[in-house]
């Protein structure tokens, strides 16, 4: 782990930085760097998205879609997060999307990525613990009893999304604890894991990684409906990586808690999305390789990887990598509680949720942490895994549901104060960036592919068959809209600016005080 050389000076930089934003020091600022590295790489977690998505990339375009399918949604998830990182070092704020769109955009703008945003967390901590549900079916379920109907996949995931909850609840030590071992279980299982494929691998056909075949429709499980468009094809397998590569917006998120702060959750972010890219590649170029049997192993679907694995290891080495998997899968999910509150918290403080903000925004005292906020979240997640159940398509899994949801909530929500903070870099917005910075030529041109590929993630989320996602993103934002101009236009302030910011100065000496935090 991480040393600890937090000095005085350097608490009280950090503190003053978020005075000056008109917020008290409520949570308790004791992440490392290592620890903000780590809440992120356990969310993005390459064994839970890598491994539950695998038939998005064979059941495309076959070994291409390991090969250079991941690499190319890796580089756009990567524009994403360098983008982000630069405005995550000048505004080190809890919840930061919401506060980058507001203070660069304006109070609509924040309010409406606050809600993206919220619901794109709500939706990614769905869609891992659904993922956790299944891979549980797949390797420990049969043992008991659990073969990952619907309605058993929907208690599961109540089960463990309550225990990552109470976790949550008892305070951020106790939550970087077990992120910070999650990043060496990770690492540790996918070390093990590309290994035993390259060892057990039956050949090794290294022209795989960049051979395109159609395994859409039948052929390929039905992951994907049939197609002889080979460019569509590969499109929608980069779902596997830029869904895989997600998250980072965690190490925002806890930025109050996180010890120097404008630098640490900048380099957290591109850090955590760097090794996942890397360590990822060569994961799935392993599991790849490893395949006996190409078109056996398309035909799978969802079940690919399991049979892969099933087929070439020893019982036993399988049943260790399963168990590993299984761990980093439970604790990504439980830093995703850790991000979803934090954003909930945050933007509760500044009365965003009408009738709840202030016990959102409350802070328990004995363990500094949101408590409310966290319970929130849990709520709705095991709320939106009902819903997404009760109106999925016949043939369409949950999982494939929540997936490309979250992937527009959230991406949606990240491309908003990425737009806002380019068009306002330089101005009287954002005179000048923070501690950790690219030139501003390459941070605009990093934007601009940010938001080029955006185009792509929509696209391939609403493809066939799910095109009902796009009506449920164009619903809410049409709700959205009725609301704002309704009633929040006129009743929504948003964060603390000007003169709002030196009347609150009394309040956060005396929110602090609640707590127990001295300067």
């Amino acid at each position: 782990m991480a040393s600890d050389n937090y000095t005085d000076h350097a608490k009280h930089e950090d503190m003053k930085v978020l005075h000056g934003m008109g917020y008290a020091q409520e949570l308790s600022r004791s992440m490392s760097k290592f620890s903000n590295f780590a809440i992120s790489f356990s969310i993005i977690c390459i064994l839970s998205g890598g491994i539950n998505s695998f038939a998005q990339a064979i059941s495309s375009v076959g070994g291409a879609g390991a090969g250079i399918g991941w690499i190319t949604g890796c580089l756009i998830s990567g524009m994403f997060a360098l983008s982000m990182a630069q405005i995550a070092s000048a505004f080190p704020t809890a919840g930061g999307l919401y506060h980058w769109a507001s203070i660069l955009g304006s109070r609509f703008w924040g309010w409406l990525t606050a809600w993206l945003n919220l619901l794109g967390l709500i939706t990614v901590l769905g869609a891992i613990n659904i993922g956790t549900a299944y891979f549980f079916a797949g390797t420990f379920g049969p043992s008991f009893g659990f073969t990952g109907t619907d309605w058993q996949v929907v208690g599961f995931v109540a089960v463990i999304t309550i225990i990552q909850a109470i976790f949550n609840h008892i305070g951020i030590k106790a939550t970087t604890f077990l992120t910070d071992i999650s990043g060496y279980i990770i690492f540790a299982t996918t070390a093990v894991l590309v290994v035993s494929c390259l060892y057990f691998a039956p050949a090794i056909e290294i022209s795989r990684l960049w051979t395109f075949s159609n395994y859409s429709g039948e052929a390929g499980g039905n992951v994907f409906p049939q197609s002889d468009n080979m460019f569509y094809l590969f499109l929608l397998c980069l779902l596997l990586p830029v869904y895989t590569i997600t998250g980072y917006d965690a190490s925002a998120h806890t930025s109050e808690e996180t010890k120097n702060a404008a630098v640490s959750v900048p380099k957290g972010i591109v850090s955590a999305v760097l090794w996942s890219s890397l360590v990822g590649w060569l994961m799935l170029c392993a599991i790849m390789l490893a395949i006996p049997d190409m078109n056996a192993a398309a035909a799978q679907g969802w079940g690919a990887f399991f049979g892969t694995i099933n087929a070439i290891m020893p019982a036993g080495l399988a049943t260790v990598l399963y168990l590993g998997i299984f761990i980093a899968q439970l604790l990504c999910g439980l830093a995703t509680v850790t991000s979803a509150s934090r954003m909930l918290f945050a933007f509760s403080r500044d009365d965003g949720v009408p009738g709840f903000s202030k016990a959102l925004a409350t802070v328990s005292p004995k363990y500094r942490t949101p408590v409310n906020a966290i319970w929130t979240a849990t709520a709705l997640c095991i709320l939106y895994v009902v819903l997404a159940l009760s109106i999925k398509v016949e043939g369409t899994s949950i999982y494939v549901i929540v997936v490309n949801s979250t992937l527009v909530f959230l991406f949606l929500s990240f491309t908003i104060p990425l737009v806002a903070a380019m068009l306002n870099f330089g101005g009287p917005k954002w005179p000048k960036p923070g501690p950790w910075a690219m030139s501003a030529g390459v941070y605009k041109l990093v934007t601009v592919l940010s938001v080029a590929g955006m185009g792509i993630i929509l696209f391939i989320a609403v493809a066939p068959p799910n095109e009902r996602v796009l009506y449920v993103v164009a619903g809410f934002i049409a709700i959205a809209l009725v609301l704002w101009f309704a009633v929040e236009n006129r009743r929504f302030e948003g964060p603390p600016t000007g003169e709002r910011i030196a009347q609150r100065q009394a309040a956060i000496k005396a929110a602090e005080a609640a707590v127990g935090e001295t300067g």
